[in-house]
């Protein structure tokens, strides 16, 4: 178990993964199971991009309106009917939130009849097995992935198949998902699966197609990765002339949308999360008439998409307005000005900015200043010890940055002066170690052991030298080296005074002289004779 929710905190975005929180959070205390389904589940294990984040509650969903508002989620669009409600969560996050439910269908191309069930049932009327997958949000099962229908397998064989033979009769917008799923993917349908697809299409089914669903699949044409490639399938096809009967991949803007994508993986790269979904709109309806592309926004569910596909020439024009005037009169200024902007329009406007000023501006702060960015910290900065843990750091770095930006900091010289003032103090000195009491009592064991040591090695020497002499009696004592207290040279000199009143010395006494013998002259002489 714990190794999907693993799998889903590590797929999901940072945004996408509180969304999961807050919900989560919503549900438990209104008391409701809370599970992750469709094809947040799909994208989760097959590793593809996850749009949406589609949740079931065994309840209705209409009942946490008030509390996921507390909780800082947007409400977009309700369909009380299916009790379910779309959310915009913090950061752009979609998501929608269904009640557990069957659907009945009385009669093609009629509405179902819809009732409360449990999740398990809920998985049974959904259109295909790789989207009839939940993972348990829940306390006692958290982790839990429920998978009746053996999905998973499906996804690891890359194939679509449907749950049972009366998918397409029973709602034919499958068809147009069908083909739009195997154009997203490039997963081909299951055997059975394409004859009743090949079947239903024969049959004309898709003349039955209810006006909601058409409105849910222009929707997620705007979250596609390519979106081109998904359109031109659909117009082989035959389904983009339902969606639409003046659609076709020629009133595509094909240059635009390459571009869009394009930059829109570029600002991903660098960590920005900008909703495509307006901006791909734009061009896939760039050449239909004003009334056309009207139809299709009155027929999107998510009146938030429908506003801001509308407003985004208008938003984007205001941003080049501020671009050319003081506002951004420097690059600093002009960083400044971009990194407030909403990332949508930044996207758009660098695709469809008409003033090369203005295109240029945004190039550079995707890429040319954000070299610049990256060489901070500074040497100099790591040479005066300004290091991200002092509490100023952030504002430090800014406004090194900016003034790099200027060109205001061209030399060491330049960059030394600015930074001088704010290098913190030296640290300072170690203090000097305080002995305690035993470890001075130590100290002086240890030096009395020593001396100890020393006087015995002494006295053993002296001992040595005189069994020495006595063993060679012919050897002279040897004589001690005076002491310097005992140099006349090194006697102190008494004070003047002293000098003065002692009195002088009395001469020492003579030595007797010996006496001369007289003997030896006479026995010499009697030799001589």
């Amino acid at each position: 178990m714990a190794d999907y929710i693993y799998t889903m905190e590590l797929r999901l975005t940072p945004d996408q993964l509180k969304g999961v929180g807050l919900v989560q959070d919503v549900a438990r205390a209104a008391g409701m199971n809370l599970y992750l389904t469709g094809g947040a589940i799909r994208d989760i294990i097959s590793g593809f991009s996850i749009r949406d984040l589609d949740f079931t509650v065994q309840g209705n969903p209409l009942k946490l309106q008030k509390d996921l508002e507390k909780a800082g989620a947007q409400i977009t669009a309700v369909e009380e009917d299916a009790r379910t409600i779309f959310i915009s969560l913090p950061g752009n996050a979609r998501a929608e939130i269904s009640m557990a439910r069957t659907e009945r269908y009385e009669k093609t191309g009629k509405p179902p009849i819809v009732t409360p069930a449990t999740i398990y049932e809920d998985l049974r009327r959904r259109d295909f097995t790789v989207n009839a997958m939940a993972l348990s949000l829940n306390e006692g099962s958290r982790g839990l992935l429920l998978d009746p229908f053996n999905g998973v397998a499906d996804i690891e064989a890359k194939l679509i198949r449907i749950l049972h033979n009366y998918s397409f009769l029973e709602d034919p917008s499958r068809l147009i998902r069908a083909t739009r799923f195997s154009a997203r993917f490039h997963w081909p349908l299951e055997e059975r699966t394409q004859a009743r697809y090949d079947a239903a299409k024969e049959g004309n089914y898709i003349d039955h197609i209810q006006r909601g669903s058409i409105g849910h699949e222009i929707a997620a044409l705007a979250h596609e990765d390519d979106p081109l490639h998904v359109v031109k399938m659909l117009e082989k096809e035959g389904w983009l002339t339902i969606l639409h009967d003046h659609w076709t991949s020629a009133k595509v803007d094909s240059n635009g949308l390459t571009a869009l994508m394009k930059t829109r993986q570029q600002m991903v790269d660098l960590g920005y999360a900008p909703d495509a979904g307006p901006a791909v709109m734009y061009f896939l309806t760039a050449r239909l008439s004003s009334k056309d592309i009207a139809d299709l926004q009155r027929l999107i569910p998510r009146k938030d998409l429908v506003e801001a596909w509308r407003d985004i020439e208008d938003h984007a024009k205001e941003l080049a307005k501020r671009l050319m005037g003081k506002e951004a009169a420097t690059p600093s200024r002009t960083w400044q000005l971009l990194s407030k902007a909403r990332p949508e329009m930044i996207l758009f406007l660098a695709v469809t900015a008409r003033q090369q000023s203005v295109e240029q501006k945004i190039k550079n702060f995707l890429t040319k200043w954000r070299q610049v960015q990256q060489k901070i910290p500074l040497p100099e900065m790591t040479e005066l010890l300004i290091t991200p843990q002092l509490p100023e750091y952030p504002k430090i770095a800014h406004d090194v940055f900016m003034l790099l930006l200027d060109g205001r900091l061209r030399s060491r010289t330049e960059t030394l002066k600015f930074l001088k003032p704010f290098a913190p103090p030296p640290p300072p000195p170690p203090p000097v170690p305080r002995r305690g009491r035993a470890a001075k009592a130590a100290a002086v064991a240890a030096a009395a052991t020593v001396a100890g040591r020393l006087g015995t090695s002494k006295a053993g020497a002296k001992g040595k030298k005189a069994k020495e002499a006595a063993a060679n009696p012919s050897t002279p004592p040897a004589v001690p080296a005076p002491k310097p207290q005992d140099h006349p040279k090194s006697a102190p000199k008494a004070a003047p005074k002293a000098a003065v009143k002692a009195k002088p010395a009395k001469p020492a006494p003579k030595a007797a002289k010996k006496p001369v013998h007289k003997t030896a002259p006479k026995k010499a002489a009697k030799r001589k004779k």
